[in-house]
């Protein structure tokens, strides 16, 4: 992406925090995860507490279990029943409450996967070969590129353009998705509804928080093993943490260009306590890695400690939970439908 539309995008994250600060009801938000395992601290402190907030402001929330999007980069969807219902659990615990957010699953919504099929005839190869997640996930899994793959942004504008949503919370490395997105809103507006808006073009409302990676200092990934996941008992949290990398210097100082592995623990603590890293630094002084991942296991099961009780209580119950995912279904597939109808009229198309 060039810094003109990354700056451009910005722009337009900060004019809809703005206007979600004056009248939150006028919003709708989709957001989501693929089930490929339990989540993790990186989604807590990144994503979830985050759509947790803006629902609890009044903006109307969808909430995508993307399981069909697990085989874009895999050869079968593994545990999936466990982890969709896993990724419910962390969901619930967190505060996503069901009876203001629509949970749901991708699999579930035939309606919304039938947008794909036009959309697709707005986009060309070359676009989506430039996507950075397809040439990401490409080469993470070390595979011929599938049609899935090559075709995942348009998967994904479907799942943000089905429900009309306005805002989709992302990081910058996401931006991609969203702007693939707003073409083919834009495309789809000025090919079929003659101008008018059948799509909302959505905004990327974007989180500057500082990227959270795993024990070993990597990105933090399921399928790389250096996660530390929010169902995790406090001493294997202790246990992940004290096997974390830093490095050979005593002083704690904040230097994420420098010191990345020690910038990345006192982020992890900043996001448990609310205060910036440099204070935290500040404090350890010369207490070096020991006493920098002690204050990291405290802040983290202190932190979780509400979560993972919640959780514990929620996964007791299978039926709920299912019965719950059902209902969420249910409602996405009404909005599916009508968005359906909406197109085919458009398109000329309602036979």
């Amino acid at each position: 992406m060039t810094t003109t539309t990354v700056d451009a995008a910005t722009g337009r994250s900060r004019e809809m925090a703005a206007s979600i600060a004056q009248v939150p009801g006028r919003h709708r938000m989709l957001t989501g995860d693929r089930p490929t395992g339990d989540l993790h601290i990186g989604h807590y402190l990144s994503s979830l507490r985050s759509r947790v907030a803006l629902q609890d402001r009044g903006v109307e929330a969808f909430v995508l279990i993307a399981d069909y999007q697990v085989i874009t980069d895999r050869a079968s969807v593994g545990q999936i029943k466990d982890n969709t219902l896993s990724l419910l659990t962390d969901y619930l615990a967190a505060g996503i409450d069901p009876e203001r957010s629509t949970v749901f699953a991708h699999s579930a919504v035939p309606q919304l996967n039938q947008l794909i099929l036009p959309f697709l005839s707005l986009v060309t190869q070359a676009e989506l070969q430039r996507n950075p997640t397809v040439k990401d996930e490409l080469a993470a899994s070390r595979r011929p590129l599938s049609g899935l793959l090559l075709t995942y942004p348009v998967h994904q504008a479907a799942d943000i353009l089905f429900c009309k949503a306005d805002i989709v919370p992302v990081g910058k490395d996401q931006l991609p998705h969203v702007e693939q997105t707003r073409v083919v809103a834009r495309r789809f507006n000025s090919r079929y509804g003659a101008g008018a808006e059948v799509f909302p073009e959505p905004t990327a409302l974007i989180n500057d928080q500082q990227l959270i990676l795993g024990v070993d200092g990597l990105k933090m990934s399921k399928s790389r093993g250096n996660v530390i996941r929010l169902a995790a008992t406090e001493d294997e949290t202790a246990a992940l943490v004290r096997k974390a990398r830093t490095d050979s210097e005593h002083e704690i100082t904040y230097e994420p260009e420098r010191r990345p592995e020690v910038a990345n623990l006192l982020t992890i603590a900043s996001g448990f306590t609310g205060r910036s890293p440099e204070s935290l630094a500040e404090e350890l002084g010369d207490g070096g890695g020991s006493a920098l991942k002690t204050l990291v296991i405290d802040t983290i099961n202190e932190g979780l400690r509400v979560h993972r009780d919640r959780r514990q209580l929620i996964a007791q119950d299978r039926a709920q939970l299912l019965q719950i995912l059902r209902a969420g279904n249910a409602k996405a597939e009404a909005v599916a439908d009508k968005t359906l109808t909406e197109v085919r009229q458009v398109m000329a198309m309602d036979y």
